[in-house]
């Protein structure tokens, strides 16, 4: 089945920003402990107690930002608990996750460190479910104030004198709903509230974000822009991916073809939630000053049998691989809107890159689409668009079609040559039908020099990768046929994820 994708080089559009491709991680199961954090004097080969061969796997895929501590555990997160001597911290019961002990032995000291050792920016999330104006401003100040002050001196006394950057926080989250159940009208008023504390001292520029919608309530996006959109930088969106529901979880694998174009729908319904959210913000916000920060997205499934069901443990497969290529590219494609996303989890919850188990870890489908995608951090957004049949199947009770292919493009100076390098990622979310894609490059200043394309799919539509089989879905190197001066031709098999790079 041939198919055109149409990339206009003349047609350049936003930055896509690098902090599109965050990461999330929550003290929510293995995510920090088991996961990034093994301690000092763990066994498994670690630099100062986080996990050596996780830490190299984000370092790998050049990840712009992280955020922490929660997700819902943020809103019952006590700062002062995580810092000191790690035999005084409080312990005390995640009520969220599991109702396991937390010792808080990872804490802020801990969290910066990693952000240090990622090469990335931190996103911090504070509490404003169960949590103080005071605490939040004293938390500002422990970690950003460089003068004489009892919170600065207090970071001194536990062993860090210079104050960190802060770059990104978040004012509350999902107050609609583990956060506090609160109105929009009443989240308005306490966000203008309690902003006011993410003091910004020094030449640190906080980057203040607001709890945002859950899915598709526009009312809420509309509430909180209109009150409080001159104090804000960022507006938040969580959307994750099912095959049925939240309430009606399914199994990560051995879903049917049915199954399949359910996932597949929910996935490319994000397209329209950024749009229609976007066009909220542009009631208040027509300059697009304010970012649409997707802070949490990707699958949802039900947790691995025989796991912690508030751990939140599931598979990663073809499905994941497909899905996350697909939400990356509307991302990129609405990049004048949406500027910073984050998918949830980083290790070991939900729709995680990394899976560890002990002193093995395993990089899943997910990690390999987020490593071919990373060139289009930075990069300038290019019309794309594709013509070809559509996926999927309609009938008297079900509407499942959905667009044969899901594409972005992007250009970058390629520094060592210094010829143009354009970057083009292609979802297959026909779970039955391989695809002949040319790719054409529209007004193209000179002939193609060199193109080169490389391949995320597995033998079945949920080929996961384990411990005994790490290496069933990885990238691989693809031919990429030049047809003439501005066309490359592939092979994608029915559910896979494609890069072509080509340069001219």
């Amino acid at each position: 089945m041939k198919q055109v994708v149409i990339v206009d080089t003349q047609d350049k559009r936003s930055t896509i920003s690098r902090d599109i491709y965050g990461h999330f991680s929550e003290h929510l199961g293995r995510c920090i402990y088991g996961g990034f954090w093994v301690g000092k004097d763990s066994s498994i080969p670690n630099v100062h107690g986080y996990n050596k061969a996780v830490v190299q796997a984000f370092k790998e895929l050049d990840i712009p930002n992280l955020r922490w501590p929660g997700g819902c555990f943020a809103d019952e997160y006590h700062w002062k608990d995580g810092i000191g001597p790690k035999e005084n911290r409080k312990r005390m019961i995640n009520t969220n996750w599991g109702g396991v002990v937390e010792d808080n032995s990872f804490g802020t000291h801990e969290f910066f460190g990693l952000c240090d050792e990622l090469g990335c920016k931190p996103y911090v999330c504070g509490n404003v479910g169960s949590g103080t104006t005071q605490e939040m401003d004293e938390w500002i100040e422990y970690i950003t104030f460089s003068g004489e002050s009892p919170m600065a001196n207090l970071r001194k006394t536990n062993g860090h004198p210079e104050p960190w950057k802060l770059d990104y926080f978040g004012v509350g989250n999902e107050n609609w709903g583990c956060g506090g159940n609160m109105r929009p009208e009443y989240y308005a008023d306490l966000y203008r509230r309690f902003q006011t504390f993410v003091r910004q001292y020094g030449t640190n520029k906080i980057f203040k974000i607001a709890g945002g919608a859950n899915v598709d309530d526009y009312e809420w996006t509309d509430v909180v822009m209109n009150n409080a959109h001159k104090f804000m930088d960022g507006l938040s969106l969580h959307y994750y991916t099912y095959e049925y529901s939240f309430e009606d979880k399914r199994p990560a694998t051995g879903f049917t073809k049915e199954g399949w174009y359910r996932i597949m729908k929910s996935a490319f319904r994000m397209d329209e939630l950024v749009r229609r959210h976007g066009e909220v913000m542009d009631k208040y916000d027509p300059d697009k000053r304010i970012a649409l920060v997707v802070d949490e997205w990707g699958n949802w499934f039900k947790a691995e049998p025989g796991t912690n069901p508030g751990f939140l443990y599931q598979q990663n497969s073809v499905c994941d691989a497909v899905v996350a290529g697909i939400h990356l590219n509307i991302f990129n494609n609405h990049s004048d809107r949406v500027r910073i996303a984050n998918l949830a989890q980083a290790v070991n919850v939900l729709q995680a890159p990394v899976f560890t188990e002990g002193d093995k870890i395993v990089l899943t489908p997910t990690w390999h689409v987020l490593h071919q995608y990373k060139e289009h951090q930075g990069a300038t957004l290019l019309g794309a668009n594709f013509a070809g049949q559509s996926a999927g199947f309609r009938d008297n009770e079900k509407d499942l079609v959905i667009p044969g292919l899901s594409v972005s493009a992007s250009e970058k100076k390629n520094e060592k040559t210094g010829k143009m390098r354009y970057l083009v990622t292609i979802a297959n979310p026909d779970v039955d039908s391989a695809k002949s894609v040319e790719v054409g490059f529209a007004n193209l200043s000179g002939a193609i020099a060199t193109a080169n394309a490389t391949l995320v799919s597995g033998e079945k539509m949920d080929t996961v990768n384990t411990f005994a089989k790490p290496d069933a879905v990885v990238e691989k190197t693809i031919s990429a046929k030049l047809v003439d001066a501005n066309t490359v031709a592939i092979e994608m098999p029915a559910h896979s994820v494609a890069s072509v790079i080509v340069e001219a």
